[in-house]
């Protein structure tokens, strides 16, 4: 189904900038991945936000820490 939308010049020209930022092939590709981007970047600081209020959020941290030092990117 397509849907048409009115959006005005300047956001028009944010989702072109977005569009090539991104290599989107469509408005419509671009205006997904920022929504996935943004939906996913939500679920992880759901996934913090409970280490916090455990009072655990140091502890993840330092694992994370120590797991990119043993990696080999370093």
């Amino acid at each position: 189904m397509v849907t048409t939308i009115q959006i005005d010049e300047r956001t028009l020209l944010l989702l072109k900038r977005l569009k090539q930022e991104l290599n989107a092939i469509s408005y419509n590709e671009a205006i997904t991945k920022i929504a996935l981007q943004r939906s996913h970047q939500n679920k992880i600081g759901g996934i913090l936000k409970e280490d916090y209020k455990k009072g655990e959020l140091k502890r993840v941290l330092k694992e994370l820490q120590d797991e990119r030092r043993k990696s080999d990117r370093f």
